[in-house]
């Protein structure tokens, strides 16, 4: 073989050389990028689940009750407290009602007093009785104030719901069944019953 055939084979072999590089040097590089593909399809993956969120976890069968344990223990706190709220409001309005009617009575223990008094010195009757009238007049209008009146019973049907019979007497046919003395007054506390009257009934 001559030395330009062996020259020439060199160079056709180194030629195959190259090529034979340059072909892995470009399967490496293919090779990187579908890695890099592969690596940011799964960052965007993630990123979109962490966008979007995992569902919460359901609470438990615990965790509910204890919720609304807790919240009938409120409710039955709030409730026992305005219990004895309105408790100690009724105790107190019952309070001041009675001192406010005992306030009322003083003044007329104290006419009563004088009256007694007067009654000691004096010898003329007719001036105690008026006295006494006026006494018994100031303490009906204190109890007018406290809004308690008698309950009308002489000539009236006799009522049950605000009359009670203690004795009955034959009176004639027209006033049967009606009230022909009272034994002892009744009164009203507004619309209420505060005393029944005790009453004689004519049959």
């Amino acid at each position: 073989m001559t030395d330009e055939k062996i020259k020439n084979q060199e160079v056709k072999e180194q030629e195959d050389i190259n090529q034979v590089e340059a072909n892995s040097v470009e399967e490496q590089t293919a090779s990187a990028n579908v890695a890099d593909d592969e690596q940011a399809t799964s960052a965007n993956v993630a990123d979109d689940g962490a966008e979007q969120g995992e569902p919460a976890a359901e609470p438990s069968q615990e965790e509910i009750i204890a919720v609304w344990r807790d919240k009938y223990m409120r409710l039955q706190a709030e409730f026992d407290n305005y219990r004895k709220r309105t408790l100690r409001e009724k105790m107190d309005l019952v309070a001041s009602g009675g001192s406010d009617v005992i306030k009322s009575m003083l003044s007329v223990l104290d006419d009563m007093y004088r009256a007694v008094t007067a009654s000691e010195k004096s010898e003329d009757i007719n001036a105690l009785r008026e006295g006494e009238k006026l006494v018994l007049q100031k303490f009906e209008e204190a109890l007018r104030q406290k809004n308690v009146t008698e309950i009308e019973s002489v000539g009236k049907e006799f009522d049950p719901d605000f009359h009670e019979a203690v004795a009955r007497f034959a009176a004639g046919e027209d006033k049967k069944g009606k009230v022909i003395d009272v034994v002892q007054r009744g009164y009203m506390l507004g619309d209420k019953v505060l005393r029944y009257a005790k009453v004689v009934v004519g049959e």
